[in-house]
């Protein structure tokens, strides 16, 4: 090379310059080659960079998608087709549609009256008419018939040089969760109301139900210095102990309804031999009916059973039923008895051949305050008494009736 430049120069001196010239072209594009290999590398290194991003951002945005139990996907307004692109809701029985199912076909499997406004909502969205989709509706699941709720909500991602939409995105997520909480506070605002109604209209009654008994009382009271008889004495003395009764009923009631209401349900628990304990009841409330018209009767199987409860709330269980049969029964028939069940429980029952509860009415004839007839004096409680009672003795209450031909009101207790 150095002879090639020396000959250059002493035989050509434009070949030297020609030399040269290319070395610097050389030269030069080799520096240029290098940055651009340096841009390319610096660039390449950034996109790196971004999609690792992009790859941690796919994982947090599944991740919420877990967490919030969502489906995502996308909607073609031109076709009306709709892809599922994730689905994360919770339980194995949801619908899946198809990569680019029609959107007919998929309300058809909604419920009948909520599938046309869901599809109205969809048309509206797909047209431009509304920027935004929300609906909940029942999605009937496969071939079993049940019916699980959902909610989904919907915005246009993109549109044409018109403005109209060109892609949907939207999500979907499982609320029968959310629907069982909101059925339930409607129940329990339900419940709520008619306790109150139930209160107003016991606590108007309540000022009546008092003065009954209490004007019998001081008005036969008022009579008895000025009557000679001593038939018409005993009557008069007669009608105020039963009056007198009636009044103690109801103070028993509101204070055994308060007691349930403060929580005083503690239990003192003891051995106790049943047989006696319905013979005394059976005995006081054989004095409340008219013997003449009403037979009072009792059918043990054994003329002793032991059995450990709390006698005084068992006691206010029984002359619950008791006072409720008599209450009912102007002729016929009132029967306390008992039978065995299975060994460990007994089953204690009053019937009677009274006027008979309706079907409609032997659900709610055991909450407070409830009277199925309001022209027969009570307080309605009672029977709600008694079974705050049996509940917090491990039992349960019931009752059998027809309409017109007496009722069968029955407990069945532990016996231990």
């Amino acid at each position: 090379m150095l002879a090639q430049l020396l000959y250059a120069q002493s035989e050509n001196p434009f070949m030297i310059r020609i030399i040269w010239g290319l070395g610097a072209v050389l030269f030069i594009g080799l520096l240029v080659s290098i940055f651009l290999q340096r841009r390319t590398s610096l660039k390449l290194k950034d996109e790196l960079a971004e999609l690792s991003k992009l790859k941690e951002g796919n994982v947090e945005y599944e991740f919420i998608l877990k967490a919030m139990k969502l489906s995502t996907w996308h909607l073609n307004p031109k076709t009306r087709a709709i892809t599922m692109d994730n689905d994360f809701r919770e339980s194995q029985d949801n619908y899946m549609p198809s990569p680019e199912s029609p959107v007919a076909l998929l309300t058809e499997m909604l419920a009948k009256s909520d599938a046309q406004r869901v599809l109205t909502a969809i048309d509206d969205i797909c047209t431009g008419r509304s920027n935004f989709y929300h609906q909940q509706y029942r999605v009937r699941s496969g071939n079993s018939g049940m019916t699980y709720w959902e909610e989904s909500y919907a915005t246009i991602a993109s549109r044409d040089a018109d403005g109209s939409p060109t892609k949907i995105v939207g999500t979907t997520m499982r609320i029968d969760s959310r629907k069982k909480m909101e059925a339930d506070l409607i129940n329990a605002r339900n419940k709520a109301e008619e306790s109150d109604r139930l209160k107003t209209a016991f606590l108007a009654n309540m000022g009546h139900e008092i003065r009954t008994p209490l004007n019998a009382i001081v008005g036969f009271a008022d009579l008895l210095p000025v009557v000679e008889s001593e038939e018409d004495r005993n009557q008069l003395i007669t009608e105020i102990q039963n009056n007198n009764r009636k009044l103690l009923g109801i103070i028993d009631g509101l204070v055994s309804m308060s007691k349930i209401e403060a929580e005083a349900k503690n239990l003192v628990k003891s051995q106790t031999d049943l047989v006696p304990l319905l013979k005394e009841i059976a005995k006081t409330h054989a004095a409340m009916v008219d013997q003449q018209t009403v037979v009072l009767a009792t059918q043990f199987p054994y003329t002793q059973l032991m059995m450990t409860t709390d006698v005084a709330k068992l006691t206010e269980i029984i002359n619950n039923l008791m006072q409720n049969a008599v209450k009912f029964t102007t002729k016929g028939r009132i029967t306390l008895g008992y039978d065995l069940q299975d060994g460990d429980h007994v089953r204690i029952w009053v019937k009677d051949t009274g006027k008979g509860i309706a079907e409609a009415d032997q659900e709610r004839i055991f909450e407070r305050f409830v009277k199925v007839d309001d022209y027969i004096p009570g307080t309605g409680l009672g029977l709600s008494v008694a079974k705050s009672h049996v509940t917090s003795l491990g039992g349960t209450i019931g009752v059998e009736s027809v309409l017109g031909r007496g009722s069968t009101f029955w407990v069945d207790l532990p016996l231990t």
